[in-house]
């Protein structure tokens, strides 16, 4: 099992971004098979909660952040875990705690957001940030790769069943959503409540999404419940420590939100958004999003005003037009497969796989009907283009069905692997196109799938393979790939070979 440490804070003077990022890329991590564990000096109870909800271990350091004390104890948690990877995410952790990892032979991910270290070892550098650019790691090591940009952006699992959703933008909108983070130190939240109030629309609705490690929770819903919300006459409630917030990005026709990750989830949900700067680092997002047209620039909380921000809120509840291309400039950003890129460079993988769509119909069709599949095929027929559409939707909406595209390193499709599950077993069906054939992606795009399918959907024990006898790659490929034959079988008249794993074999 492929173990993970990853080194990052939370409070309420710092908030929780650096952490909820790094959970997601925990979470995909896991999805391969592999477990994960955080190191940190400063955590909040609902995350720890959240942590554990998820089976990650958290590890507690003493040591203040980014001091010589703080890398030996990491190092020690990474010796005790025998772990062959750490992640880092603060910018307490400059060039002197990376050289400390590297130095003890382990491979480093960096989490960054503006080349705040100035020197960089690590093996890779992430930064999610729509601004983020090569200009911010000019001094780095000869082998250091970046990963930048949006395309990276780190979303939880709670937002992947979201992938491929698209927002009907509602031409009267009623719907807010304010969320200022994990903590807002500063109450901006309170401030937004005050705008939203003031806003002239009749039958407004507000859901003011408070974070684990917020403390104003008592002023917030004294703010709610004020003699000027009762004239309002608007709907407005708390949420504390969401742990749903795609579904809560879904119901909201647009939101106030700080300048964090915060920007990327809305942008993957179609969200229209108001962005208030918090803090110095969110001032280029906060820019960046709104010279790329998805969301209004409000600039500083310490400037903005109550007024300013109804204001603002007014015209965008009243532009239907805007909302929309907002809403589809953001979603054409982030694709919410972030996550699985990293895990791919984090494992030095050919292959990541993403839920098939709509629009791989045509290209799955192609490599179905090339030659070699077809003879390989119990159906060994050419499929007529009809036929196959009526098969690949009815795929795409079977609840029993996992349906993965593999994505090489260049965001090339290779190929596709499907999962049908029937009680305890699912049955693999995988094929390649033609051009990547003889390159050894098939196993990989085997292993990656079966333990998705092993890790993720509980109710699946054992995966099972059927090959026709004389399909002599195939063959080779399963058995390979750690999976048991078990003699003989007929298949609409073809003789075949059964294959079969089990989850204990991949523990």
């Amino acid at each position: 099992m492929k173990e993970l440490l990853i080194r990052a804070d939370a409070s309420a003077h710092i908030g929780t971004g650096h952490f909820m990022r790094c959970l997601a890329l925990a979470q995909a991590w896991q999805s391969t098979g592999g477990r994960a564990t955080f190191v940190s000096s400063l955590t909040a109870p609902s995350l720890e909660s959240r942590l554990a909800a998820h089976g990650i271990e958290l590890v507690h350091v003493s040591a203040p952040p980014g001091t010589a004390d703080d890398v030996d104890q990491t190092l020690d948690a990474a010796r005790q875990h025998r772990v062959d990877c750490i992640t880092v995410d603060g910018y307490q952790f400059g060039a002197d705690y990376q050289r400390s990892i590297k130095d003890a032979g382990l491979q480093l991910l960096v989490i960054d957001d503006y080349g705040h270290a100035g020197e960089y070892c690590a093996d890779l550098v992430l930064n999610q940030n729509i601004f983020a650019n090569e200009s911010f790691y000019i001094s780095r090591g000869a082998g250091t790769r970046l990963l930048l940009g949006a395309r990276y952006a780190l979303l939880r699992r709670e937002f992947w069943p979201w992938q491929g959703w698209r927002r009907e933008v509602r031409r009267n909108a009623r719907r807010v959503l304010i969320t200022m983070g994990g903590a807002d130190p500063d109450n901006v939240t309170l401030k937004a409540i005050q705008a939203l109030q003031q806003v002239g629309i009749e039958g407004l609705e507000g859901v003011v999404a408070v974070g684990g490690s917020n403390a104003h929770e008592k002023a917030l819903q004294g703010g709610i419940d004020s003699p000027i919300a009762a004239t309002a006459q608007h709907t407005i409630s708390l949420a504390r420590d969401v742990t749903d917030m795609p579904g809560l990005m879904s119901w909201a026709d647009v939101a106030v939100s700080a300048g964090g990750t915060t920007c990327l989830e809305a942008a993957f949900m179609g969200l229209p958004s108001a962005v208030v700067i918090l803090a110095d680092n969110q001032r280029l997002v906060a820019q960046g999003l709104e010279s790329l047209g998805l969301s209004v620039n409000l600039g500083c909380h310490a400037l903005l005003t109550a007024d300013k921000l109804s204001s603002a809120l007014s015209r965008l509840l009243t532009a239907p037009e805007d909302r929309a291309e907002m809403a589809s400039r953001g979603q054409a950003l982030v694709d919410g497969e972030g996550a699985m890129r990293v895990v791919m460079h984090l494992q030095g993988s050919g292959v990541r796989l993403r839920k098939a769509r709509l629009q791989d119909r045509e290209q799955v069709w192609e490599w179905a009907n090339e030659p070699k599949a077809r003879a390989a095929s119990f159906s060994p027929e050419p499929i007529p283009w009809d036929q196959h559409v009526r098969w690949f939707e009815a795929k795409l909406r079977d609840p029993h069905c996992r349906f993965y595209v593999a994505i090489n390193q260049e965001e090339e499709s290779v190929g596709q692997v499907r999962y049908d599950s029937d009680g305890g077993e699912a049955e693999v069906s995988i094929s390649l196109s033609a051009r990547f054939r003889g390159k050894g992606l098939g196993g990989e795009i085997l292993r990656v799938g079966s333990l998705t399918i092993l890790n993720e959907e509980s109710g699946v024990a054992s995966i099972r393979a059927l090959v026709k006898e004389g399909n002599i790659s195939s063959v080779r490929l399963f058995r390979h790939a750690g999976f048991r034959e078990d003699g003989p079988v007929v298949v609409h008249g073809h003789r075949a070979l059964r294959f079969t794993l089990q989850r204990t074999q991949v523990q």
